[in-house]
């Protein structure tokens, strides 16, 4: 029965998740969060971040990560196999439309109005991982803001948009610095 569970749920995820992995970020947390209580959120946020390290889509990665925390192997490779169907089926029935009808104006209205949405849905998810990261599951209070966090946060804001720096040196060095925290007992 989990099996099938995991199945549809990812189901779900795959096929609504327009936008790529940062949209989809708020239907998974629904699902596994909120809906079944597969995860916390403080394990959703450390699953985006494992998400993030590893390579491939967000979506997949949380898809394999919380199928093998469910039910095993068996279970990754079903909430995976659930995760990946709709893009296989819709993008090959999508290619064949937008190639026989790019020109339409009427599609072009559609994708462009699109994107406020999917951009909203980003924002969504990165507001929900920002609040985890800086208070946790305590009430969002200025007294209550995890500064380190913050201080990270910033550092890496800073970094990502006034230089180039590459955002694989930004998140060792994240991760660097909450080692340096957590070492000096801040």
């Amino acid at each position: 029965m989990i099996y099938l569970l995991l199945f549809f749920s990812f189901l779900q995820i795959g096929l609504l998740s327009f936008g790529g992995g940062y949209a989809a970020m708020p239907l998974i947390q629904d699902q596994i969060v909120t809906t079944h209580g597969w995860l916390s959120m403080a394990e959703f946020t450390d699953l985006i971040t494992i998400s993030q390290m590893t390579p491939g889509p967000i979506a997949i990665n949380s898809a394999t990560f919380v199928g093998i925390k469910i039910a095993g192997v068996g279970g990754a490779l079903v909430a995976t196999l659930g995760c990946i169907l709709p893009s296989c089926i819709l993008v090959t029935f999508i290619a064949r439309l937008y190639l026989k009808y790019r020109t339409v104006a009427t599609l072009q209205g559609v994708l462009i109005s699109l994107r406020p949405a999917v951009v909203a849905m980003i924002a969504s998810a990165g507001v929900s991982i920002l609040v985890t990261a800086f208070w946790g599951t305590g009430a969002v209070t200025l007294s209550g803001i995890n500064v380190v966090m913050a201080v990270i946060f910033l550092i890496a804001f800073v970094l990502l948009r006034t230089g180039k720096v590459n955002p694989i040196f930004v998140m060792l060095l994240a991760g660097v610095l909450k080692l340096a925290a957590y070492w000096l007992g801040w």
